[in-house]
């Protein structure tokens, strides 16, 4: 550790590797409410938030738990989850009268395709305006879960055994895994029809 009469600690979370300030101060000073995305292994969480003087105030906000009150069965952690709690903060934003916002995925890499955003393209779809490129989101087959689909065929017939473990948690919920692109346009279209 560097030492002297004019070294200077930086702030905890810079040190912990949690806060990129320069960064947040782009953020904050766009004046713009920020689209922020975080996730863990089982959800992922979203919030429109405002900096204010005093502090950051949380506008509007979604998960993927809640997608259980519009009858979603499948996981909560993956990209058809993520983009289904994208479209309901998306859709509650633009009923607060909240049309733009900037994408803010605190210290995540911006991998192509990632759940990410797969959550800003569910937000984009309800209509906000959030600066992007069109070539890091990921395709319409992932964000209906085509992929999950073909490898529970897959592993249906190949493995039986390892299918009935790895997706216990659709099959408990009665919902087969190569179902999951129906259930998903069931479960988009509530949300959509739904009044907020």
């Amino acid at each position: 550790m560097a030492h002297g009469p004019t070294y200077r600690v930086p702030f905890r979370r810079r040190r912990e590797g949690k806060t990129d300030y320069r960064l947040r101060k782009k953020l904050v000073m766009s004046r713009k409410p920020r689209l922020v995305v975080r996730k863990s292994l089982k959800y992922l969480y979203l919030q429109l938030i405002e900096a204010r003087v005093n502090g950051d105030i949380v506008l509007v906000q979604a998960n993927t738990k809640e997608l259980a009150k519009y009858g979603w069965k499948g996981g909560t952690g993956n990209i058809p989850a993520a983009y289904l709690a994208g479209l309901l903060l998306g859709k509650r934003a633009l009923s607060k009268g909240i049309k733009n916002a900037i994408l803010d995925i605190g210290r995540y890499p911006a991998t192509k395709g990632n759940r990410l955003f797969a959550a800003l393209k569910g937000a984009l779809d309800a209509g906000m305006e959030i600066p992007h490129g069109e070539e890091i989101l990921p395709d319409e087959e992932r964000i209906k879960g085509v992929h999950i689909a073909k490898y529970a065929m897959l592993l249906q017939k190949e493995n039986p055994s390892k299918y009935q473990a790895h997706f216990s948690n659709y099959l408990r919920m009665n919902l087969p895994p190569e179902k999951i692109v129906e259930h998903f346009e069931e479960v988009k279209n509530r949300i959509l029809n739904e009044a907020i």
